[in-house]
C-alpha cells in the first residue's frame, strides 16, 4: 500500500455500491475538552491528511500522533508531522516487521510485497534509518516496537527480540517515548524493558494486558493508552485494567483504522472517533468526561513532550 493517506484500494466497488460496514461512521458529540489521538495511522485510512485532521478537530480532537510501522512509513510520518502543526511523529520497525527484513515475506503481506531474507545486516541498517529519523525534532517516540507473538511464530522472535533491544536504545539516545506494541507477549516486553533499561518514558498502545499487569506498569510509571477495543462486549479485562490504571497515566487512541468503537466496531475508524472511546473510559474510570479529558490532554502532551 501507498505511504499516503489516499484511499486504500482492493474494494473494487463503485460509487454508492458500498455495504455499510465500508462506510465512516458518523460524527460523535463534540468533546468540551480538548484531547489528542495518542496513536494513528493517517497513511492507512482514506481521505487526505487535512480532511482528517479537520474532521477530528470538529468534534475536539485537535492533535494527533502519527505512528510508523516501518521505514517508509516512518519517513511519511516525520514528513507529515513536518507538514501540520498539530501533527507528531513516531518512528519504528513494526515488531512484525523486523522478521520480514530478515526471514523475507515470500506472501507479501506487508506493503512492500514480497521480499527476500535480507539477514542481520538488513535489519541493522533499516534501524540506522530510524536511529536518523528519531533524531528529528517533530518525531516524539520511537514506536510502535515490541514483541508480538499472535502474527510472528517461533522463528521470528530473535529477529523481534533484536529489533526491540535496539528501538529502546534509540529511544534513551534521544530522549524520545518508547511506544509499544504488545501482543500476546506480556511478560517477555516486560523483562526486555527490565534487561535493557526503559526510557523514562514509556508507553503501552493499544494496552492488551491484565489489570495485575497495569498496576506493574504503574509502578515504573508507564502510560497505559487504551483504545476501542476497551468498549467491546469481551474486553473486560481491559476495562478492570482501566478501573486501576492511575489517572495521571492513562491515554486515549483510535489506532485507526482498526479498533473502531461500539457501536460502529467493524466499519473504519479515524481520529474523529475518539469521543466515543473516551466517554466509555469515563465511565469505567467513574469520573466525568471533562475530567478525564482534562487529564489525557495532559497526560499525552507530557508523554510526547509538546
Amino acid at each position: 500500500m501507498a505511504k499516503t493517506a489516499s484511499t486504500p484500494g482492493g474494494s473494487g466497488m463503485a460509487s454508492g455500491g458500498k455495504k455499510e460496514k465500508d462506510h465512516p461512521p458518523p460524527l460523535p458529540e463534540p468533546l468540551r475538552v480538548p484531547v489528542a489521538d495518542s496513536h494513528t495511522h493517517l497513511d492507512m485510512q482514506p481521505g487526505t491528511v487535512d480532511e482528517a485532521l479537520a474532521k477530528a478537530a470538529s468534534v475536539g480532537v485537535t492533535t494527533v500522533v502519527q505512528v510508523g510501522c516501518d521505514l517508509a512509513g516512518s519517513r511519511w510520518a516525520a514528513e507529515t508531522a513536518a507538514a501540520h502543526e498539530n501533527v507528531w511523529a513516531t518512528v519504528a520497525l513494526h515488531p512484525n516487521e523486523a522478521p520480514r527484513i530478515v526471514l523475507g515475506d515470500p506472501d507479501g503481506w506487508s506493503r512492500q510485497g514480497a521480499r527476500e531474507p535480507g539477514g542481520d545486516r538488513a535489519l541493522d541498517a533499516a534501524l540506522d534509518g530510524i536511529a536518523a529519523l528519531a533524531a528529528l525534532p517533530q518525531v516524539r517516540g520511537v514506536g510502535e516496537t515490541g514483541l508480538d507473538y499472535f502474527r510472528t511464530g517461533p522463528e521470528g522472535m530473535a529477529a523481534q527480540e533484536r529489533s526491540f533491544r535496539r528501538h529502546i536504545g534509540i529511544a534513551k539516545e534521544h530522549g524520545k517515548a518508547l511506544v509499544i506494541h504488545d501482543r500476546d507477549a506480556h511478560d517477555d516486553v516486560l523483562r526486555v524493558l527490565t534487561e535493557e533499561g526503559a526510557p523514562d518514558t514509556v508507553v503501552f498502545h493499544c494496552y492488551s494486558g491484565d489489570a495485575a499487569m497495569a498496576e506493574i506498569c504503574a509502578e515504573h510509571g508507564y502510560y497505559m493508552s487504551f483504545a476501542g477495543n476497551v468498549t467491546f462486549k469481551n474486553a473486560q479485562p481491559l476495562r478492570d485494567a482501566l478501573a486501576v490504571a492511575p489517572l495521571d497515566l492513562v491515554l486515549v487512541e483510535t489506532d485507526a483504522p482498526f479498533l473502531t468503537p461500539v457501536p460502529y466496531r467493524g466499519r473504519p475508524n479515524a481520529p474523529y472517533l475518539i469521543p466515543l472511546t473516551l466517554r466509555a473510559m469515563a465511565e469505567v474510570k467513574g469520573v466525568p468526561e471533562d475530567a478525564l479529558a482534562t487529564a489525557v490532554a495532559a497526560n499525552t502532551a507530557r508523554a510526547f513532550g509538546y
